[in-house]
C-alpha cells in the first residue's frame, strides 16, 4: 500500500473516530501504521469496526477482512465502515449480526 493510500486511510480512521466521539461513542483510532497489529477503532462494544475510505469498495473483500480481524481481537461482530468522497458513513455488517445487534436493542 502507497503512502498516499496510508495517509487517507489513516484519515479516514480518524474522521469516523471524531464523528462517533461527537455523538456520544467512547471510541478511539488506533496507532498510525499499526499494519494490522490492533483494530483501526475500539470502543463500540459488540462490534469490531473496519474503516474503509475508498471510492469504489470491493464490499466481499472489506468483510472477509473484518471477519478475520474480528476473530483475531475477539471484540465483536465484523462491520464495515465506509464512505466515498463527500458521501455520508455507511455500515455493512452480515445480517445475522446485525440481528443479534438488534434484537438486544428490543429486549
Amino acid at each position: 500500500m502507497g503512502t498516499a493510500s496510508q495517509r487517507k486511510g489513516r484519515a479516514g480512521e480518524l474522521e469516523l473516530a471524531k464523528e462517533l466521539q461527537r455523538l456520544g461513542y467512547n471510541v478511539h483510532a488506533g496507532k498510525p501504521r499499526s499494519y494490522g497489529s490492533e483494530p483501526d477503532l475500539t470502543g463500540l462494544p459488540g462490534v469490531h469496526i473496519e474503516v474503509k475510505r475508498v471510492e469504489r469498495l470491493n464490499v466481499p473483500e472489506a468483510m472477509a477482512q473484518a471477519a478475520r480481524d474480528s476473530e483475531r481481537f475477539h471484540d465483536g461482530a465484523p462491520a464495515v465502515f465506509h464512505r466515498r468522497s463527500r458521501e455520508p458513513w455507511l455500515v455493512t455488517m452480515r445480517l445475522t449480526d446485525w440481528l443479534k445487534l438488534y434484537d438486544g436493542l428490543r429486549r
